[in-house]
């Protein structure tokens, strides 16, 4: 019988698990130079507790130590955000990733937070090369989504883009805005989407520029309250058009 793993945050920059990690992340996403790059881990674990942005590193490990997967995620003034979360290949299908997720978001809840943000490509915006590049390392756009709903995630029904990392240095649009809320419910405040965001954008935006994206965000959801649908649905938006 297959042990659960174990989970851990790691906080010395010099844990080997980190490395482990590294490498899983590297083989477990179809464009890896769009995600924080393992380099930065180490940096990341050793400021996680500063606020108003607290940095975690979390580590699912089997009984003889061995890195099954981890996740990169931020505590944010109001709710929480994933960068990443991967698991081995070779480790799918054991429950690594409903363990890890399950440990963040008790951290996000012990810090009276909303509840935890993450974005998520969406498969048919996907460009055909991208879609191949998916294909080569085995993962799927859509059984992604579908992991994202059993975990408890929700799209946002608003525009949602990255402000920098598309083509020649322009939006990245092939995203969608997802949120796990704590408290069940079925609509996230634009107010909450407004604050994590320009929370998490200010670490590589500046301020001036991650308040002027957030509150363009918040201006496109028309909205007091944005809907929360299917994980594996598109918002209204691109579907309109």
């Amino acid at each position: 019988m297959t042990l659960p793993p174990t989970i851990r945050r790691v906080t010395d920059p010099n844990d080997p698990a980190l490395a482990a990690f590294g490498e899983i992340q590297e083989r477990s996403y179809y464009a890896p130079d769009l995600l924080i790059p393992p380099a930065a881990f180490g940096r990341l674990v050793s400021g996680g507790g500063r606020e108003p942005r607290r940095d975690r590193i979390l580590v699912a490990e089997d009984a003889s130590g061995r890195v099954l997967g981890g996740t990169v995620y931020h505590l944010l003034p109001e709710a929480g955000f994933s960068s990443f979360l991967a698991v081995a290949p070779e480790a799918r299908g054991q429950g690594v990733s409903h363990a890890l997720n399950g440990v963040r978001l008790e951290d996000v809840r012990s810090h009276g937070l909303a509840g935890l943000f993450a974005d998520s490509v969406f498969a048919g915006r996907q460009s055909p090369e991208e879609r191949a590049a998916e294909a080569r390392i085995g993962t799927d756009p859509h059984a992604r989504r579908r992991a994202l709903h059993a975990l408890g995630y929700r799209t946002a029904d608003l525009p949602y883009w990255q402000p920098v990392g598309g083509p020649d240095g322009g939006p990245l649009t092939d995203l969608d805005l997802l949120f796990h809320p704590l408290d069940g419910a079925d609509t996230v405040p634009t107010s909450l989407i407004a604050a994590t965001m320009e929370a998490y954008w200010s670490g590589w935006l500046g301020k001036s520029r991650a308040r002027r994206e957030a509150q363009a965000l918040a201006e496109r959801a028309e909205a007091d309250r944005v809907r929360l649908l299917p994980a594996m649905e598109t918002p209204r938006y691109w579907r309109a058009g």
